[in-house]
């Protein structure tokens, strides 16, 4: 797999499974994902598993979007993974990997820019984004505050 095109991690004083715990959990990813608002499972899916689909319903200031994701790791502690889909078209992959540490974990996240170069003008029209490696970059490190700041707070 190529290089992400946006990528950062910390150290959070909590357990690689209750990290993977938050970010595999739609409302829990809600909570401290920077751009994603709510999502819910299809398909009959109830959580994560390799294959399970959800609608992720995005929002950026007033600028709103959904799209369909399919989980292609999901492997409590370790990894979880999905790649994301607009209008069918691939647009993105996200992962969170856990390690763990003496003092907790180490999560990094991780994303790919998988959308066509032909479709980017129109994605920045809909979401406000004409950089997205850049706006992904800032995305990455607030959402990696919040999840430090919620998982470090429950435990």
């Amino acid at each position: 797999m190529s290089a992400p095109s946006a990528s950062a991690s910390t150290e959070v004083a909590a357990s690689p499974e209750a990290l993977y715990a938050l970010v595999s959990d739609l409302p829990g990813l809600a909570d401290v994902a920077a751009e994603f608002e709510r999502g819910r499972w299809l398909d009959g899916a109830t959580g994560a598993g390799v294959g399970a689909r959800f609608r992720g319903h995005n929002r950026r200031a007033w600028r709103r979007w959904s799209t369909i994701a399919t989980v292609t790791d999901a492997e409590p502690g370790r990894r979880f993974a999905f790649d994301v889909t607009y209008l069918g078209l691939a647009v993105a992959r996200w992962q969170y990997d856990f390690e763990p540490t003496a003092d907790g974990c180490l999560v990094r996240e991780s994303t790919w820019d998988r959308t066509p170069g032909w479709f980017r003008p129109f994605g920045g029209l809909g979401t406000g984004v004409w950089n997205r490696a850049e706006a992904n970059k800032r995305n990455i490190e607030r959402t990696l505050r919040q999840l430090k700041d919620t998982a470090e707070r429950s435990t």
